[in-house]
């Protein structure tokens, strides 16, 4: 295997619980990222987003740096203010 894409899919066709988090992994990481694009597209600091939310900016930081997973209800309150929704898609 070359790449980290090519270990993620190995892994994912032999183990379907590394799959399930690799996934889940992947879809949470594609929403914090849309999440600053956004904020650093608007100008807007992580102190000020924080303050639009009713959220500690420490908060957003760790959300946006990855160091935590963010619930839904503070993924919508992040998105509210940033003019962002979030759509449930079947994948079936």
């Amino acid at each position: 295997m070359k790449t980290w894409n090519d270990y993620k899919e190995h892994v994912k066709k032999i183990d379907p619980i590394a799959k399930e988090d690799i996934t889940e992994a992947e879809n949470i990481a594609l929403i914090v990222g849309a999440m600053i694009e956004k904020r650093n597209e608007l100008g807007i600091t992580q102190r000020q987003l924080a303050e639009m939310c009713g959220i500690p900016q420490s908060s957003v930081a760790r959300i946006e740096s990855y160091k935590t997973t963010p619930n839904l209800d503070t993924i919508l309150k992040i998105m509210q203010p940033l003019g962002l929704t979030l759509s449930v898609v079947s994948v079936r």
